[in-house]
């Protein structure tokens, strides 16, 4: 989904660069864990309360403009407005896991499971009742990974504009 926002993987990686170092947004360094599995990056994972969504999906929006030629804004304006409608809202008060990702040379080796159970952490050290997350509902590798981490699949949203269909799931604290 960076790519078609930003215009394609080099210009992601950069923009997700710029977004690490600017605090306040969906994807700066106070909201990203990493996972390593043999001294290598594995995977990583952004995540907040559902409470700071809004403003830190504006703010990242507002550093992507402000690093993408003006012919760029149609097509990034039209994916962030699509993509915000695409995914089931997530219920509130919870921990909302916005990215996680994984280097597929590294997976099956435990960093999703260490990340989401950071989310975990994250969600108690906040008092908050939940973790929640989607994906795309042809993603079947992440939904088994979030069935045996027990999540419960709550809300689903069909492909519209362009983009895949949605699945909601959320793990309840005890």
């Amino acid at each position: 989904m960076y790519n078609r926002f930003a215009g394609g993987p080099d210009r992601a990686l950069r923009l997700l660069e710029r977004s690490l170092a600017e605090p306040g947004n969906a994807s700066s360094a106070d909201v990203v864990w990493v996972a390593e599995v043999d001294g290598r990056v594995a995977g990583a994972m952004a995540g907040f309360p559902v409470d700071e969504a809004v403003a830190r999906s504006a703010a990242f929006l507002r550093l992507a403009l402000r690093s993408a030629p003006p012919w760029r804004w149609p097509k990034a304006l039209m994916l962030y407005w699509a993509g915000a409608r695409a995914a089931p809202s997530p219920p509130s008060p919870s921990f909302y896991v916005d990215a996680l990702a994984t280097d597929p040379a590294l997976r099956r080796r435990g960093a999703a499971s260490a990340l989401l159970e950071e989310a975990e952490r994250q969600a108690g050290r906040r008092g908050l009742p939940a973790v929640a997350l989607d994906t795309t509902v042809g993603n079947s590798e992440a939904r088994a990974l979030y069935a045996r981490a027990e999540f419960e699949e709550l809300a689903y949203r069909p492909a519209a504009r362009g983009l895949p269909g949605f699945v909601a799931l959320v793990k309840r604290l005890r």
